[in-house]
This record gives structure tokens, sequence and C-alpha cells, in this order.
């Protein structure tokens, strides 16, 4: 009869054989996962330790981000993700639950970005920032979209808050750069903002910024015309798929302007702003404080602010999804809108 000892001995062996099926079972697995195959002549350890390395490192980062509290995540976001069933090439782990990603085809969903002919009538553009989870964990993933500056290849066109997020500033750049141009050298110029730059060199700013970014060159020495840096602006600010007073506030801004009591209108206007995601609402802060500062200088450029609404009505707001005539009518509420925004800028931000 056999003895305790070699009974004890007897499991532990069997154990360590069922542990070294499991192993060997893992291993096949994930190598078809790969898309590789294992032969006799190639043994497990070299291929398999070179991938527990990998895992590791991978997965060092991954747990922080899935065991994150949700205190520590950003208080407030202003784009969803885009996800799109994905079939990934290599090794690949959820970044939400920290887990392997099984599979050879359509092993979860990435975060790509969205066709212009996705954007929904919100102020939300749909972007890529290649996030990859599982199908079953990208409805528990929060809205914090944060684009990838690799994938931003152009300024104008691109959504605002795209643009803010991907360069990591509270305004785009385009409309920082511009206004410190502008107020360096052209407050006094007259008709600022009316007249036109030559159309050529305004498309030459835009190809600038799409191409270098922060480090175009729009100082005096390139150019002269301060009203080459005013057109490029209004461009800039008319190419945003979703206009800086966005489609979703848009209704509101307009049944402010048709109040007839003074402080019901700034109380309406208080609440329409507040429909407005953080980027869309800083960068009209600052552009109308901007329009302030020129109409304090209406002796020398001759532009108040009604005139500044005429010209900046359209451009800032666009009517949501409306018919010709709707539209038309709008036009002389959406200057009233603009014109009672910059007289009202120390009081409305």
């Amino acid at each position: 009869m056999p003895s305790r000892e070699s009974c004890e001995v007897h499991k532990e062996d069997k154990s360590l054989v069922q542990k070294a099926k499991r192993e060997a079972n893992q291993e096949d697995i994930l190598a078809a996962a790969l898309g590789m195959r294992m032969g006799p002549q190639k043994p497990a350890a070299t291929f398999w330790q070179p991938l527990k390395l990998f895992a590791y490192s991978q997965l060092t980062s991954l747990v922080r981000r899935a065991s994150l509290k949700e205190s520590e995540r950003a208080p407030r976001s202003e784009k969803v993700h885009n996800f799109k069933v994905h079939t990934f090439r290599g090794p690949h782990w959820c970044e939400h639950c920290a887990s392997f990603m099984w599979g050879l085809m359509a092993q979860g969903v990435k975060c790509t970005a969205a066709d212009r002919s996705e954007l929904i009538p919100l102020y939300i553009f749909l972007s890529d920032c290649g996030l990859n989870v599982h199908k079953q964990c990208s409805s528990l993933v929060p809205s914090d979209c944060k684009p990838d500056l690799r994938h931003i290849r152009k300024v104008y066109s691109c959504d605002l808050t795209t643009l803010v997020k991907a360069y990591n500033t509270a305004r785009p750049m385009v409309v920082d750069m511009c206004i410190r141009e502008i107020e360096s050298r052209g407050l006094k110029s007259e008709g600022l903002y009316r007249i036109s730059g030559f159309s050529d060199s305004v498309e030459e700013v835009k190809m600038a910024f799409d191409k270098d970014g922060e480090k175009t060159d729009i100082s005096v020495n390139a150019y002269e015309d301060i009203n080459i840096i005013t057109g490029a602006l209004k461009l800039y600010l008319r190419d945003l798929p979703v206009p800086v007073i966005s489609y979703d506030a848009y209704p509101r801004f307009i049944e402010a302007a048709k109040l007839t009591d003074s402080e019901k209108k700034l109380e309406a206007f208080r609440e329409a702003l507040a429909l407005l995601p953080p980027s869309h609402s800083d960068t009209l802060k600052y552009l109308m404080a901007h329009l302030k500062r020129v109409t304090q200088n209406e002796k020398f450029n001759l532009m108040n602010a009604e005139n500044l609404a005429i010209v900046f009505g359209p451009t800032l707001m666009r009517a949501p999804n409306m018919d010709a005539i709707s539209a038309l009518n709008d036009i002389r509420y959406q200057r009233q809108v603009v014109e009672a925004l910059i007289k009202n800028e120390d009081v409305l931000f």
C-alpha cells in the first residue's frame, strides 16, 4: 500500500503537469490570436518570454488607467468616442479593463475619426483618439475623447474642440495668434474687419497654419496689410464644422435676442452661454473682449458694435437644419446676438 508521502508527491506532480498543460494551451491560443504557428522545433519559452515582457510593460500603464477613481478622471468632457469594430495586428490589451483582447479578427473596437458626413447636428465632432477597448467595455468608457495630435492633419476646417484638445490649449491657435497680431498693430486701422484682404494672401495664411501650425509667421514682415490677418481669422471661424455658437445653443441665443426686457434678455443670454462647450465658450469670450477693444477705437477704425455684428453674425452662428426662408429671417437676430455680446461683454462673461 503506497504511503501518504508518496501520494502527496504524486498529487503534486500531477498538478504541475496540469499547470504546464494549461500554460501550453494558453500559448497556443495566443499564437492563434497573433496569426502564428508554433512547431515542435520552436520551444515555447523562446516564444513566450518576450511576450511576457511586452505584456508586463503594456499592463503597467493600462492597469493604472483602469483602476483610476472617478474623481481622478477629467471633471467635464464634451467629446464622445467614435468606436468602430477593428481587427488588431499583434497583441493588444483593452485600455479600459486591461484584459487581453482575444481573437483572430474584430477583437475589439477603436476610436476612429468620423467623416464630415457623420457630423451630427450638435457641438460634438467625433474624432480619433485611438482608444482600444473590448466591444463590451465601450459602453463603460467615459466620454473623454482626447484627440491624438498625430491625427490632426490641418488647422482650418478642424473641429474647434478637437483642435484645442489635441494641442492642449484653451483656444485655437489661429484665434490667439491673429488677435494678438491685430491688437499689436491694427486696432486703429480704418474699416477693420469690414475691409477684406487680398484673397490669395488670406489663402496663403490658411495654408501656412495648416502646414506649420503655431510656427506660422503672420508678423508685419510677412504680411504688412492687417486686413489679410483679419481675413484669415474670419475664414477660420467660417470654416469651423461646428460654429463657435454651437448648433444646440443656437435656438436659445435667437430666443434671447427676441426679448424686449433688458434684464430678461441678459439672463437669457447667460443661460444660452452656459450651453456652449468649454472650448467654444472660452473662444467666444476671448473674441468678444477683443471686439470690445476694437469698438473702443471707433474714432479711428470707424467700427462700432453694430458694424462688427453685421460682419461676425453669420460667421459665429449658423442655423441648424433650417429652410432657406427661416435662415434668412434669422440673419437680423444673429446680428443682434453678436451686438449684445459685444456691448455686454463685461457682464456676460
